[in-house]
């Protein structure tokens, strides 16, 4: 299994649609700060078919550290849970993942290339 870093993804998506490097990556950026400060507000974020973003608070527990045996006070603290959408669901349990379409925009609009 490879890791795909957010420099891959700007890459990818600067190819596939000839925008410039810098814009997408000023729009990724973008994308992941508002997420980051939705998340951090305690706002629940949905994206249709993909999957839903929500903080979910954990509870203080005791836990044993593995070395010494000895038990661990843990904090509560807050953490996001991500639950996969229907249509990501299908596709990993399918086989069926593709890469993206590739599309082009000029003055605005967006064209579909793989039609």
């Amino acid at each position: 299994m490879a890791t795909i870093t957010k420099k891959d993804l700007i890459d990818r998506i600067s190819t596939r649609t000839a925008i410039k490097r810098t814009d997408v990556k000023l729009v990724i950026q973008a994308f992941l700060d508002q997420v980051t400060s939705e998340l951090g507000k305690g706002n629940r974020l949905e994206f249709r078919d993909f999957g839903v973003f929500e903080v979910r608070d954990r509870a203080a527990r005791v836990a044993q550290n593995p070395k010494t045996l000895e038990p661990v006070q843990v904090p509560s603290r807050r953490t996001v849970k991500f639950k996969i959408g229907r249509k990501m669901r299908e596709a990993l349990d399918h086989g069926e993942l593709q890469d993206a379409p590739i599309v082009e925009v000029r003055s605005g609009t967006i064209s579909n290339l793989n039609s």
